[in-house]
This record gives structure tokens, sequence and C-alpha cells, in this order.
């Protein structure tokens, strides 16, 4: 493991080394320029050892819990399930899917943050900061408010377009001022906007007496998942995943400023236009299952940009995967905290993103060039 990180660190000096030597931006446009490689070794590196971590920490989300359950036991649930078993129960309907929803949602809200970031060149974006989740809850919020027991598929529908409410609401109380949108500007509409849809959230909750069936989705969590929930997430993290690959590029040069990104070619509002839907449809799947869990999409991003440079075709799949890691890590410490009782896995995250938060905001600027 000390050879893996070594070579990371070596390989992350090399980089910081030619970029000191050269202008970071025209080694940026030759980057675009260049086809994607594969052949990267951080990025490879990242990906396998990431995908390998990812799959144990799956295993011990399996295993630790309110019950304790051995290795050989989840390998015969799977080869030789036993319904008359309350552990090969436990293991195929209850810990499975939360494992496999906890690493669809943290690679969903991952991929979201950096396709943000680099679109909107805000190093303090993210779907939890600028208002997507807020919106989300706020029409899953009305959605209780009129219906007592709304299906799956019609929570995922009103989260989609919750998230675009709310991402609407902030480019618009953004771009109000006469030097129009900056980075803090956006940060700062963000959390107003974000308030806003929360306060009267709660106020339509207590109103119409639904504060307990909606107080899941409030604190973020993951222990009422079930098959049908990974069945809906799994096509639309596939969809979201290919689309953004394919953006990458794109999203790469807009990261350069727009005037950069159409001298390279690239059709800006198509660019933005079609990155805000995956962001909204990622966005809304996972809100509409696990409720809020903040931070992730804010600081996977940075640190996949340190590990692997600052090339969105590599940093979206990357993301995916730490993001994915994170989440299913944080969801198995929240169990094992105050064990039989679970700890709301936004509040892991959330002590995670906090100060992370904080410390963008005073170095970063709000700029991620």
């Amino acid at each position: 493991m000390s050879f893996i990180v070594e070579i990371i660190c070596l390989l992350y000096n090399s980089r910081v080394y030619f970029l000191k030597k050269l202008d970071y931006k025209e080694v940026e446009v030759k980057a675009m320029k260049q086809p994607m490689r594969y052949q990267n070794v951080t990025a490879s590196l990242i990906l396998t050892l990431g995908f390998v971590l990812l799959i144990g920490s799956m295993i011990l989300s399996i295993l630790y819990g309110a019950a304790d359950i051995k290795l050989a036991t989840i390998w015969r649930s799977i080869m030789d399930f036993n319904g008359s078993e309350s552990s090969h129960q436990i293991i195929r309907n209850l810990r499975i899917p939360r494992a496999l929803a906890a690493a669809l949602i943290g690679a969903a809200l991952a991929m979201s943050g950096a396709i943000m970031q680099g679109m909107t060149r805000n190093a303090l974006a993210s779907p939890s900061i600028m208002g997507v989740t807020a919106g989300a809850m706020f029409s899953i919020a009305i959605l209780f408010a009129i219906t007592s027991s709304p299906s799956q598929w019609m929570m995922m529908i009103w989260g989609f377009a919750g998230a675009g409410l709310g991402t609407a609401m902030v480019f618009l109380v953004g771009s109000i001022s006469k030097s129009g949108l900056t980075p803090v500007k956006l940060a700062l509409a963000g959390t107003a906007v974000t308030a806003v849809f929360q306060s009267i959230s709660t106020a339509l909750t207590i109103h119409f007496n639904v504060a307990k069936d909606i107080s899941f989705w409030y604190a973020g969590g993951l222990s009422s998942i079930q098959w049908i929930h990974v069945q809906l997430l799994a096509p639309v993290f596939v969809i979201g995943l290919i689309i953004a690959v394919i953006l990458g590029k794109s999203i790469s040069a807009l990261n350069l400023g727009e005037d950069v990104a159409r001298g390279l070619g690239q059709q800006t509002r198509l660019t933005k236009f079609i990155g805000t839907l995956v962001v909204l449809m990622l966005t809304g799947a996972a809100v509409s299952v696990s409720g809020t869990i903040g931070f992730i999409g804010l600081v996977i991003p940075h640190i996949t940009r340190f590990l692997v440079g600052a090339d969105y075709r590599t940093i979206i799949p990357c993301a995916a995967i730490l993001g994915g890691l994170l989440l299913v890590i944080a969801d198995t410490v929240s169990r094992m905290i105050n064990p039989p009782f679970e700890t709301p896995v936004g509040t892991v995250t959330a002590l995670i993103g906090v100060p992370f938060f904080l410390y963008l905001a005073r170095n970063d600027g709000g700029s991620t060039s």
C-alpha cells in the first residue's frame, strides 16, 4: 500500500513541476485537443484501486450492523439462498440493496458536483449548496402534503422537478446584481434559496401533519432502502454516467472560460443545457431515495481533481468511484456510532463536508481556475 501511495505522490509532484514550467491554460488547451488516453497511470490507478476499495467497503457494510453476519453466511445467501433463515433474509433483502444504493447515490452526487463545478468554474458548487437538493426536498414535501402514500416513481419525478426549480431560482437570484453572476454570488444565492426552500418545506410538513413521514428525507439516510430503489436508481445512474463522460471534454473546455471554450469549437450553451439536465436527473433520483445527503458533491470533485488533474474526461468516472466509496463508508460508520440505533448518514457526511467548505470559502474564493 505504501508503494502505491508513493507512486501517486510521484505522479502528482511531476504534474505540479510541469505546470510550473508551462502556462496552465496553455497546457489545458492542448489537453482538450488530444484524445482521451486510458493509459493515464494515475486515473487508471484511482479507478482500479477505488473500485477494489468500493467492493471491500460494500462487503463490510453487509457484514456489520445491528446483527453482525459472517462472511461465509453472505456467500451462502447468494449462492444457496434459504428463505427460512433470518440472516439470509437480512442479507438479500436489506443489506445488499442498501450497499448498492449507497454506492449509486454517492456516485451520482459526486458526479453532479463535478459537473456543476466544471460548468460554473465555482469551487463551492455542489447539489447541496446550490439549491438543487433543497428544491428536490421542497417538491417531495409538497407531494407528501397532497398524497398520503406516493409511489417511488412519483417521488422521483417530483424530485426531478424540484431540483430543476431549485437550480432555476439560484441562477435567477444570483444574476440579479449589476455585476452579473460570479462564483461567490452563485454560492450565496444557493445558500439563500436553500434556506427559503427548507423553511417552506418545514412549514408545509407541520401544517399538513406529515413531519413524521418526511423526517427521514430531511435527515438523510438509507435505512429503508429496498430492491425497488436500486432498480430505479441503476438505469438513471448509467444513463447519467454515459452522458457525463461524453460531455467530459466540453466541460473541461468550459472550465477554462466560455471564450476559450468557444475558441476550441465547443457549443457552450448546449453543453450547459445537457450538463444541467444530467445534474437534475442524478440529484433528483438520489434525493427521492435517500433524502438530503450533503457535501459529497463538494468534497469528492476537489479530491479527484487533486489526484487526476483538470481533465473532466477522467474526473467524472473517478469521482463516481470515490463518491460511492465515501457514502458506503459513511453509511457503515453511521450504523456503528450508536448501535443498535442509526445515526443519519447525512450527519456523518456533514462532519466531513462543513470544515472542507469553510476551507474552500477562505482559501479559494469560490473559483476552480
